[in-house]
């Protein structure tokens, strides 16, 4: 076999549009500076990353906050709360769990309105 034949192994090359060949260089205030690497921060990501996605989608969607995914695991609880009120509603009659279903649906309510702050 010739030299050529064998698998060079490793990761394969990037071609030319995937590399990152361009360099900018920008100037902020400290306020922005600060705002720029809050912001990468609370989405999660490198300052770059941050600034290439904006560039590519005109915004970066935050990760959930702790507060947050608490809510939407109390949510969970009540999804759970709810298909047994369901499951009691075709056994014993609807008009029986009305009521808890009213106030399920209540609370439900103002977790979503928390998590969309």
């Amino acid at each position: 076999m010739a030299k050529s034949e064998y698998k060079k192994g490793g990761r394969p090359a990037k071609g030319a549009a995937e590399k990152k060949k361009y360099r900018i260089t920008v100037k902020l205030t400290t306020e922005d500076y600060y705002t720029l690497k809050g912001k990468a921060k609370s989405a999660g990501t490198s300052m770059s990353e941050f600034v290439r996605k904006v560039l590519a989608k005109g915004y970066v969607i935050e990760r959930l906050n702790i507060e947050q995914a608490d809510f939407i695991r109390k949510l969970c609880g009540m999804a759970n709360n709810l298909n047994q009120l369901a499951y009691r509603a075709n056994v014993e009659g609807y008009y029986t769990v009305a009521p808890f279903h009213k106030i399920i649906i209540g609370k439900i309510d103002e977790i979503l309105n928390l998590i969309r702050r």
